[in-house]
């Protein structure tokens, strides 16, 4: 299972917990592998042109908002794979390095827009959905940061802890021990409500950050061509270990299983609407595809 990130991200958190819940149903030992690079493109295209056999799998939630951000993606995003499950779903947290002077969402924008590019803010990569979290926050919220683009959702936040970079919209799986640690301060979650992993951080409307809504999903794909009744075994023993996960999910990565994804159409409709979503937001700000 390629994890086109590097390690300590987000989808390398999720893919290795279920990995081995899977691998028991199957009969055989999942292998992750951390392809990273170019926001997730790079483990992406392997998978796409991998042999269609069953034994080679992505994990990305950046699949649908690489589309929206990088111009020339080198495979297609619905065509040139099949859906297997979705692991679950967790919104991006907006983070700033504890030493900032801003405890709290309205603080840090007005600190920004008072300082226009002095400070950093870390993405997970181009095309990344902590890069496209990002670009939202800029964009709705007027404020000019430098972006700084890293290889994965780990070396991200790694830069905020340390202050290299002072502002982030990271996952909150990648985010979530150092929030809770207080090696970060997270001023909301970008969701309309609270959620149970942090449940003292204030949602983006109750932190007066309305619309700042951005949540990731992290689809299980295999390449197109892959047989039905290859999808089929994987999918029933994927979700499978899905629900034997969920707590640990919850727990460790803030990422809540849904019900609703059990056929390939169904997690590639996903999919299609997160890509036109997303790219219909950031077309709306004014911000096109590089």
């Amino acid at each position: 299972m390629v994890v086109p990130f590097a390690p300590g991200g987000s989808n390398d958190i999720v893919g290795r917990i279920i990995a081995d819940a899977a691998g028991q149903a199957l009969g055989q030992p999942i292998v992750v592998e951390n392809r990273a690079g170019a926001g997730g493109v790079i483990g992406a295209e392997y998978v796409a042109h991998a042999a269609p056999d069953g034994y080679t799998l992505l994990i990305n939630s950046s699949h649908s908002t690489i589309p929206a951000i990088v111009a020339r993606v080198p495979y297609q995003t619905v065509e040139d794979f099949v859906g297997v499950a979705v692991a679950g779903f967790s919104p991006y947290v907006v983070v700033v390095n504890p030493q900032l002077p801003a405890d709290t969402a309205q603080k840090l924008v007005a600190l920004l827009r008072a300082n226009p590019g002095r400070y950093n803010l870390a993405t997970a990569g181009k095309g990344s959905g902590v890069h496209l979290g990002g670009e939202l926050f800029r964009s709705t919220f007027k404020v000019e940061v430098e972006v700084v683009h890293y290889r994965g959702g780990g070396p991200s936040v790694a830069a905020l802890v340390s202050g290299e970079a002072e502002v982030g919209t990271p996952t909150m799986a990648s985010a979530i021990g150092q929030v809770r640690g207080g090696g970060l301060r997270a001023l909301a979650v970008m969701a309309e409500q609270r959620t149970a992993a942090l449940p003292n951080v204030p949602s983006a409307t109750e932190a007066g950050l309305p619309g700042l809504i951005h949540e990731e999903f992290f689809p299980i794909l295999a390449p197109t061509g892959t047989p039905a009744p290859v999808v089929a075994a994987l999918g029933t023993a994927f979700r499978g270990a899905i629900q034997q996960s969920a707590e640990k999910l919850i727990e460790l990565a803030g990422v809540a299983p849904r019900a609703g994804f059990e056929t390939p159409e169904q997690v590639m409709n996903l999919v299609r609407e997160g890509a036109e979503r997303y790219t219909a937001i950031l077309r709306a700000a004014g911000i096109q595809p590089e």
